[in-house]
């Protein structure tokens, strides 16, 4: 009987070191996922009217974690001196692990200013489904002071 107990209790300590190392591996992944980079690879003016420009846009993301990271179509927010100029939708993409995408979308800015912003970025949340999970990833991206007037102004 006791010999029972041993083997059952050696088996129970095996499956717990399986879930604590899968979830100490998974929560890593996690973080690195979370540190996900983005830049802007290409911006092109479509057309502008007196409501707004319409852009295409290209943005090259870097992904960290060891994950297969699978993307829906993502909504994502141009942010200029902490006001909202603009929205913009990239297309669904995958990233595969320790490597990066380029990702096409479009978007559009709502002011038509040749003002110089202070500070510009871009920000929005990418949806990710796993296996047996789906994670919310934030991603922020500040473009240099160059890039902003080229992607926003197009000066």
């Amino acid at each position: 009987m006791l010999k029972l107990v041993m083997k059952s209790s050696k088996k129970a300590g095996i499956v717990v070191l399986f879930v604590l190392g899968m979830s100490i591996f998974g929560y890593s992944q996690y973080a690195s996922a979370s540190q996900i980079r983005v830049s802007i690879n290409q911006s092109e003016l479509l057309n502008e009217n007196e409501k707004g420009s319409n852009y295409n846009i290209e943005l090259q993301f870097e992904n960290p974690s060891l994950l297969i990271l699978n993307a829906g179509e993502t909504e994502f927010f141009i942010i200029s001196n902490d006001e909202i100029i603009g929205k913009g939708n990239l297309e669904s993409f995958t990233l595969q692990p320790l490597d990066s995408s380029y990702v096409r979308g479009t978007f559009h800015t709502d002011v038509n200013s040749d003002d110089e912003s202070q500070s510009v970025r871009i920000s929005g949340v990418i949806k990710y489904d796993m296996v047996i999970t789906s994670i919310d990833v934030p991603f922020v991206y500040y473009p240099t002071e160059e890039q902003a007037r080229e992607f926003i102004h197009q000066n």
